[in-house]
């Protein structure tokens, strides 16, 4: 295959369609190539500029001029390595275990928030990350940059996320479902195993999340934001289980 030919099959990855069929998605830069490698994940093909090749000092390395580095990369600039990785198969949605949990995105739009909450499920210890069929493709370039690596260590699904909450609520896990007219989080006594849900953008929880089992709760706020992110709604409230789940260790109140 001519460097054309390489450019050009890289290049149509950018899109999902493209993923889709080629079974494939891309991981770029040096830092989440090198933990990429790290992974059991399935490298196909391996690009990069000679002195990008030269730091990886991997054998796998198709070296390339930096112009055809730069249209094969979906970075505005200075993309320098990029490999091409088989997706796994679709990981099974499991019951957290008991001290557990699990994070759940239900209708998540953007790449970037997605991406952000698996790196947060990642830190806090998640054991997977729940989607809705509606969120977005976390193989989507951007989601995989912003996931700073947890992409290859959280385990994602997709499917009928309702379904999946109220089988764990017959499990006896408790769901908790983050809604602005929820309970204050900081006066909540929170038990796992849990599964954590956290809702679009735009529109919040779906109709169907909103109306199966549940708790919901809210970051209480203390000044005039009309409300926060999705991905810093998560980091907050995974940050009050955690603290929760100190306090018990220790015995605390």
């Amino acid at each position: 295959m001519s460097g054309a030919a390489h450019v050009r099959r890289v290049r149509a990855l950018h899109q999902r369609k493209h993923r889709e069929a080629e079974g494939a998605f891309l991981v770029q830069g040096r830092k989440l190539v090198r933990e990429l490698l790290a992974s059991p994940m399935e490298l196909l093909n391996l690009y990069a500029t000679e002195a990008a090749a030269a730091e990886l000092a991997v054998g796998r390395v198709r070296v390339l001029p930096a112009h055809d580095l730069e249209r094969m990369g979906t970075f505005e600039h200075g993309n320098e390595v990029v490999a091409v990785v088989r997706k796994p198969s679709p990981a099974k949605c499991e019951m957290p275990e008991m001290n557990g949990f699990v994070l759940a995105a239900d209708d998540v739009a953007d790449p970037g928030n997605l991406g952000t909450l698996l790196r947060i499920a990642d830190w806090f210890g998640a054991s997977q990350l729940w989607c809705s069929a509606e969120s977005v493709e976390v193989w989507n370039p951007k989601c995989v940059q912003a996931s700073m690596g947890s992409i290859f260590r959280v385990p994602v699904t997709y499917g009928n996320l309702a379904g999946a909450l109220a089988g764990a609520a017959q499990c006896g896990v408790r769901v908790y479902k983050a809604e602005a007219a929820g309970g204050d989080v900081f006066k909540e006594q929170l038990k796992r195993p849990a599964v954590l849900v956290l809702g679009s953008e735009s529109h919040g929880l779906s109709q169907a999340v909103r109306e199966g089992p549940g708790q919901s709760i809210a970051i209480p706020a203390f000044g005039g934001a009309e409300s926060l992110n999705v991905a810093a709604a998560a980091a907050a409230l995974c940050m009050e289980f955690a603290r929760q789940g100190r306090s018990l260790d220790k015995g605390q109140v």
